[in-house]
């Protein structure tokens, strides 16, 4: 894992690597523009970047039973485990308010990323987001 704070940089040289993956971590980056634009940065020409993050069904029924899920029934699981009433209610939470389909692509793209694409998985819960430099 790697961590950055506000000020650094990948420390990498500019187009280091041909793939970077993320999986369910680009809503933790503290500004996600400026992220994008340093693994922009450290991605060669041609190079692909891949993320998977959680993200919110909009289809029904699948819509319906997610919101239901995530608001009953993650949380009497997180209690059960973590005797924590609030543990793993955040999940939802930030899953919600984090850019997801279309708008997490704008922001790829706004960063300087070309075909970028986003493939829904399981009803939308999860998406993959693949997009490339030039």
């Amino acid at each position: 894992d790697l961590v950055l704070g506000d000020s650094e940089n990948i420390p990498y040289e500019d187009n280091y690597f041909d793939a970077i993956t993320v999986g369910f971590g680009v809503r933790n980056f503290e500004h996600l523009e400026k992220g994008f634009a340093e693994i922009l940065r450290v991605l060669k020409p041609n190079g692909i970047f891949v993320i998977l993050e959680t993200s919110v069904p909009d289809k029904t029924p699948y819509k319906q039973g997610y919101k239901f899920y995530s608001k009953n029934i993650l949380p009497l699981i997180g209690k059960l485990f973590s005797k924590d009433n609030s543990a793993y209610g955040y999940l939802s939470e930030s899953a919600a308010a984090f850019p997801y389909g279309e708008a997490l692509n704008n922001i790829l793209r706004k960063t300087g990323f070309i075909d970028v694409v986003a493939m829904p998985q399981t009803f939308g819960v999860a998406t993959i987001y693949s997009a490339s430099k030039k």
